[in-house]
């Protein structure tokens, strides 16, 4: 398995410092957010200097019920070819339910929600990834996330559970040491007892994140700094294997060069730890190597059915407000449910940022008011416009300016074409605009 090194996940915000940062062997970027046809030029730049990038997925939903869509796997494999990628990632999570499989709306989380560790799960699952295998043209390797909730009726422990996935597909693993940590906290579950079932061997490389508590609940936010507990889960992971690589991510709220540069610095420590830990425990530095797959059966339709059934009951409780599943803890259910929302307010004002200048300090609060009964159903491009056309029905925007200039931004983006850009028809909506202002 090749050895990547240390390496940070690759942002635009901090583009320019990554591309100073001393140390740094490799990169990761959002497989989603890079246009094969247009990468962006600072990890034109990092290429060219021989550092190797990885595309990370994140809506793949390799277990949800659905087989994965050829479309979403061949934009995956174009990202691989476009970046030289000797590695692809996704994660072992559904983001959306529902469709055919069920009779019912397809509804998209815009999040990584958790599979239940279940036979019928787990059948799905190794069907699913197979699927990916077969259709990217490098291996693939599975991460595991992070969580508020546990369903009921579970079989395996995550150790377990990716033990055998691995041991069935040959699949790699992206082993995220802060997700441990947080299903430590939200869900009870030991990390040293998942890192003792897993199969260590089959590791890719190692995500390390930071976080927050709050009310008793840990929140992986991608936004804070690297916690102790977290660099104390990556020591024990070390002491027991030499990871190929290790990642920094960071997606909000970046700090300045200097403390990302001290965070690289603590996570090299706590690696250097466990090697020190493991050669004095075996006097053999350990490594990850490929694991053979064994063979895969289908999973039948009523077992995926079984599934997708109870994965739509569950995002529709999350997203649209139907009655909590049997089972689950409605408090946590509750605290996932305003998580999602408030993800899918802070992404559409990135992905729309016109909106929220609009809108002013209303912004949150009339889009959290529509994400309560409007579940999203396309990506959040479309759910931008259908926010602004919630606000343009129902007298629901009652100021006269700001309902004109939402309604420009909606027209502008909602037909079938872009609206003229000859220079009478731009100016003459642009008068129109400032005269409403007035």
């Amino acid at each position: 398995m090749e050895r990547l090194g240390t390496g940070i996940g690759w942002r635009p915000e901090i583009a320019d410092a990554v591309e100073r940062m001393p140390g740094i062997d490799w990169v990761e970027t959002v497989a989603e957010n890079v246009c094969p046809g247009h990468l962006p030029e600072s990890l034109v730049r990092l290429r060219e200097r021989g550092v190797t990038v990885i595309p990370h997925g994140v809506s793949l939903g390799l277990g949800g019920a659905e087989r994965p869509g050829a479309g979403r796997l061949a934009a995956l494999a174009e990202r691989v070819e476009a970046l030289g990628s000797p590695l692809v990632t996704e994660h072992i999570a559904f983001v959306r339910a529902g469709g055919a499989l069920t009779a019912s709306p397809m509804l998209e989380a815009g999040h990584l929600l958790p599979v239940p560790r279940t036979r019928d799960a787990l059948d799905v699952l190794c069907e699913n990834v197979r699927i990916a295998q077969d259709a990217l043209p490098v291996p693939l390797a599975v991460e595991n996330i992070a969580a508020l909730i546990s369903w009921p009726g579970e079989e395996m422990t995550e150790g377990q559970f990716l033990y055998e996935l691995a041991d069935r597909t040959g699949v790699r693993l992206l082993i995220d040491v802060a997700n441990l940590h947080t299903n430590h906290v939200n869900r009870g579950e030991d990390p040293a007892r998942a890192l003792a079932e897993m199969p260590l061997e089959a590791i890719a490389y190692v995500h390390v994140a930071g976080g927050f508590e709050r009310d008793g609940v840990w929140h992986d936010s991608h936004a804070h700094p690297v916690p102790q507990p977290v660099l104390d889960v990556l020591t024990d992971l070390a002491s027991r294997v030499s990871p190929p690589g290790v990642l920094l991510e960071r997606d909000e709220n970046f700090p300045e060069p200097a403390e990302l540069e001290r965070e690289l610095g603590a996570i090299r420590g706590a690696l250097k730890k466990g090697a020190a830990e493991r050669t004095a425990q075996s006097g053999t530095p350990a490594t990850g190597s490929s694991r053979e797959a064994a063979p895969v059966q289908e999973a039948p339709e009523p077992v995926r059915q079984r599934l997708g059934l109870a994965q739509a009951a569950l995002l529709s409780a999350l997203v649209a407000g139907t009655p909590v599943p049997e089972g689950f803890d409605r408090v946590r259910l509750g605290v996932q449910a305003r998580a999602l929302a408030g993800k899918r307010a802070d992404v559409v004002a990135k992905v729309a940022p016109e909106l929220p200048v609009i809108l002013g300090d209303g912004y949150r609060r009339d889009f959290l008011g529509y994400a309560h009964g409007h579940p999203m159903t396309g990506g959040y491009r479309r759910d931008a416009l259908d926010f602004a056309g919630y606000l343009l029905t129902g007298g629901r925007c009652e100021d006269a300016g700001v309902r004109a200039e939402l309604r420009e931004w909606w027209l502008e983006r909602s037909g079938p074409a872009p609206r003229s850009r000859r220079p009478g028809v731009r100016l003459a909506r642009a008068t129109r605009r400032v005269l409403l202002r007035r």
